[in-house]
């Protein structure tokens, strides 16, 4: 957790408005005030994990519809009001002279938010783009990479569908060949995740695709282990972090990974449409980014930027959310959002009919889960919490197993998972036919 002073020292990005001439010290002072009373409110994360008053705080930033259960923050989150209206002052001022606030001022202030982002993870800034999500990021980076036909790519088949799809493409295009391995639900024994790995890698693999989390169940997977097994057998391995990154505590190099993507409008609360994507920076110069960028930048990070004409309010309100993770404490966020997972997982799992394919232990797992009621059609069961309950969540249904995945989020009240778990229990005495 920052210090008051870290924290302090974290605010020094210049706004628009003040380069172009044009105070806006309300927006900017509104942000830090809520983080930096955040940052201050006194207890350790497992402490802060169940303090409804410190969470009420946070739920106060978000203007989120109430009259619905909103458990897919997992697809996207919302972003806090000041993260909004960070994006709309930015929005509004490129407006007035797009070739000039857009491209000569907003433009050149993303390397402050690079900075900020590099400083939080821990890497050189060099080694950080801006992306849209982490399928962009993912798809640079399994497209970015030559292969040959015949040459085999490795992951599981639980992996994110649009990144399967990628390499399916390939496959059709250039005669790649996909390998998919299956791991255990839930999967406790990394030892055992990286053997998976390991026997079935042959002579032509070329690329390991991993995920950080998975998005389906929660699994944390064992992503030092899985990269060192890479570096030893001369393959690369890219790491899906959508659910990774401001989710649980970690720095990039704690990984010890090469390639890393994720979204930002997931667990940072970033806005919708931002991701970023962490090449170390000897491997850049190895990688094609995915639209053209001049030879001349063939060693520059920001060659993975170029996408043409793009909104710069997107990116420079990542510092806004930025400016929250850290009042907010990413350990008590972990805490927190390991802490909503387990009140309802707890309360479901005392009924026999509901399996969990999810671990509960942490180091697998955080806010994510995925619960099963048996006997009930999983599609059905998500359409039915919908309808009569106005609760959404994920239906899940895959070779291996079949459930709703739920993720709540700090802006969670506890007793809207009241309310998840009674229509789950109602369901699992009454059923859900009319």
């Amino acid at each position: 957790m920052h210090t008051r002073r870290q924290f302090l020292g974290t605010m020094s990005l210049p706004t628009a408005a003040a380069l172009a001439g044009v105070p806006m010290p309300a927006l900017r002072k509104d942000g830090v005030a809520i983080a930096e009373e955040l940052a201050s409110h006194a207890g350790s994360p497992d402490e802060v994990a169940s303090d409804e008053m410190f969470w009420a705080e946070v739920q106060r930033a978000f203007t989120v519809d109430r009259t619905l259960v909103n458990l897919n923050n997992g697809g996207v989150s919302p972003s806090p009001a000041f993260v909004q209206d960070a994006m709309k002052k930015h929005l509004d001022l490129s407006n007035k002279a797009p070739t000039y606030y857009m491209w000569q001022i907003q433009e050149p202030m993303r390397e402050g938010v690079r900075l900020r982002m590099a400083r939080q993870w821990g890497v050189d800034p060099e080694e950080v783009a801006f992306v849209r999500n982490a399928s962009e990021g993912l798809q640079t980076l399994q497209f970015g990479m030559d292969l040959k036909r015949d040459d085999e790519v490795l992951t599981t088949t639980q992996d994110y569908g649009r990144m399967i799809t990628t390499f399916r493409q390939r496959e059709r295009r250039e005669g790649v060949v996909l390998r998919q391995i299956e791991v255990p639900v839930p999967a406790e024994d990394p030892d055992e995740v990286v053997r998976l790995f390991d026997q079935a890698i042959t002579d032509r693999t070329r690329m390991i695709l991993i995920c950080h989390t998975i998005n389906l169940t929660g699994q944390i997977f064992p992503v030092r282990e899985l990269s060192d097994l890479g570096r030893r057998r001369g393959i690369p391995v890219i790491v899906d972090g959508a659910h990774g990154l401001a989710h649980f505590e970690f720095k990039l190099p704690d990984l010890g990974c090469d390639y890393y993507a994720t979204s930002l409008h997931k667990w940072l609360f970033a806005p919708h449409g931002t991701g970023l994507l962490y090449v170390k920076r000897e491997k850049i110069p190895e990688v094609w980014p995915l639209m053209a960028a001049p030879e001349r930048m063939d060693d520059d990070i920001r060659k993975y930027e170029e996408i043409g004409t793009h909104p710069a309010a997107n990116y420079l309100a990542i510092g806004e959310a930025l400016t929250f993770h850290q009042g907010l404490g990413g350990a008590r966020k972990e805490a927190r959002l390991r802490y909503l997972r387990d009140y309802w997982a707890n309360a479901l799992m005392e009924h026999d009919r509901f399996r969990l394919h999810t671990s509960l232990l942490p180091e697998f797992s955080c806010g994510i889960g995925n619960i099963q009621l048996e006997g009930i059609d999983s599609g059905a069961l998500n359409t039915w919490l919908w309808q009569e309950h106005k609760i959404i969540s994920v239906a899940i249904k895959h070779q291996q197993f079949e459930g709703l995945r739920v993720t709540a989020s700090v802006y969670t009240h506890p007793e809207e998972l009241d309310r998840f778990v009674d229509a789950m229990l109602f369901a699992a005495k009454h059923g859900i036919s009319a």
